[in-house]
Parts: C-alpha cells; structure tokens; sequence
C-alpha cells in the first residue's frame, strides 16, 4: 500500500511548482501560507505587477554587477516569494497570525522581519538561503524554522 504524503510534503509540493512561475535568471523560489491545513496564499519571486521582469528585459542587473547571492536586495527587481504570498493574502483580507510558510529557499532578512510582522509562526523550507541573519531574527523572534525532511508530520 502507497504511503500517504505528510501534510508538509504536500504543501512543500505547491511551493515547488509556484517556484515554476518565477520569472528571476538567478532563483527561483515558490512560497505558500498555510494555515490550519488549509492553503491561504502563494507566492514566487518575480517584477512587481505590470511591470517588466528580468525574462523580458533580458538580464538582471545583480548578475551584471557581480553581487553575490544573499546581497543588496535593494537592486533586485523581484518581489520575493514569501513577500508575495504575505502581499496576496493582505489584498485579499485573509490573516497571515499564526500561519506555516513553506517556501523553497529560506528567507532573507528582509522575508524573515515581513514574516515575524505578519505573524507567522513556522517556516518550512528547501534550501538554504545564505542570509544567517535572517536565521537570527527568526530565532529571536521565536519562530519554528525547519529544513524541510528534518522534521516531517
């Protein structure tokens, strides 16, 4: 008999394919809000809306400039995916307080205060970010922070 998915497996597994609709040349990441088992936003990493993103222009300005992974997100144009999804649920009125994000890369720093202020309580993640910053504010603000497969319910 198949083994039923865990519920992080299967919510992992939406964040995966919203991953799919980046439109970012350096990562690609996918984001979802979760909670009480039930799937409140989504979110990947990509141009504001109606704006252009780096697909159409053709080249991203962190890649011309040689900034490394993890730095000056400022000159990024993409709104990231766990921004997106915290945005998602705020244009349509739905609570972020108390909620589990799965995403597939770990937060910045910037993500992570976004998350703390929006109330989210367990992040669920893939890959590791290289922002051990954002790992500390997460921390110090008592955030559930798991490599996804380290703990899986």
């Amino acid at each position: 008999m198949k083994k039923r998915p865990g519920f992080d497996e299967y919510f992992m597994e939406f964040a995966r394919v919203a991953a799919k609709r980046s439109t970012c040349l350096r990562r690609q990441v996918g984001a979802v809000l979760v909670l009480d088992k039930h799937l409140l936003s989504t979110g990947y990493n990509g141009a504001p809306a109606g704006l252009k993103d780096c697909l159409e222009i053709g080249s991203c300005l962190r890649d011309e400039l040689g900034v490394p992974s993890g730095e000056r997100h400022e000159l990024c144009r993409a709104v990231h995916a766990e921004q997106n999804a915290v945005i998602q649920c705020a244009l349509h009125g739905v609570s972020t307080k108390d909620a589990t994000l799965y995403t597939t890369s770990s937060p910045c720093i910037t993500c992570a205060k976004i998350l703390v202020n929006a109330g989210v309580k367990r992040i669920v993640y893939c890959d590791a970010y290289p922002n051990k910053e954002a790992f500390e504010i997460m921390g110090e603000a008592g955030l559930k922070v798991e490599l996804f497969g380290e703990k899986n319910d």
